[in-house]
């Protein structure tokens, strides 16, 4: 039993507010090689949302990419050069982002 709630485990609400991961609000779409043998990935950060949310999101940008990809420590990352494609996706779903490095 959840000591906050009071559910089961499994049906606890408290979870969900747990598993937020901050972001500062400016989403950022960069590109980055750094410790990847030259491959570069595109790299999302600051978007403010539960893992849940920052999976399911994810998933949908790598369907859209064509592409692979990973959420570590609140930031997604998809395979290969998209940050003009995700870029038009996320102010498509609303969300205020914009385009950083060179």
């Amino acid at each position: 039993m959840c000591p906050e709630c009071g559910k089961p485990k499994n049906d606890c609400v408290c979870k969900s507010k747990q598993n937020t991961v901050k972001g500062n609000g400016v989403v950022k779409v960069g590109r980055e090689t750094k410790g990847r043998k030259g491959a570069g990935v595109t790299v999302i950060t600051g978007i403010q949302a539960t893992v849940d949310e920052l999976k399911a999101l994810a998933k949908d940008l790598k369907s859209l990419c064509g592409g692979g990809g990973t959420v570590k420590d609140g930031i997604i990352e998809i395979q290969g050069d998209h940050r003009d494609l995700v870029l038009a996706e996320l102010v498509k779903r609303g969300i205020k982002a914009k385009r950083s490095g060179g």
